[in-house]
């Protein structure tokens, strides 16, 4: 696995620490465990899911069900990244 630099320079994980993790426990199918590794590794799943498959296939309203799925995932990375650092320093 790649070293996450902030956490080497920083000592405080990133709001991307966890994913690689999470990507492999998914490869070896832990799916509860990559969750927890990582909560926003099955919005960003679906995000990736749908932009791949928009750029072949043309949805009705691509461009609102784009932003709402970016919005979840970047809602899902930030509050999971504050509950850990909440978790962390308490």
């Amino acid at each position: 696995m790649l070293p996450c630099l902030n956490k080497q320079l920083l000592g405080l994980d990133c709001p991307g620490c966890g994913m690689q993790r999470s990507v492999d426990l998914l490869i070896h199918g832990e799916f509860l465990a990559a969750f927890q590794m990582y909560p926003a590794i099955y919005p960003i799943l679906v995000l990736l899911v749908f932009l791949i498959t928009s750029t072949f296939l043309k949805f009705k309203h691509s461009q609102q069900i784009k932003m709402v799925l970016m919005f979840i995932t970047a809602g899902t990375i930030i509050v999971s990244y504050i509950l850990k650092m909440h978790n962390l320093f308490n």
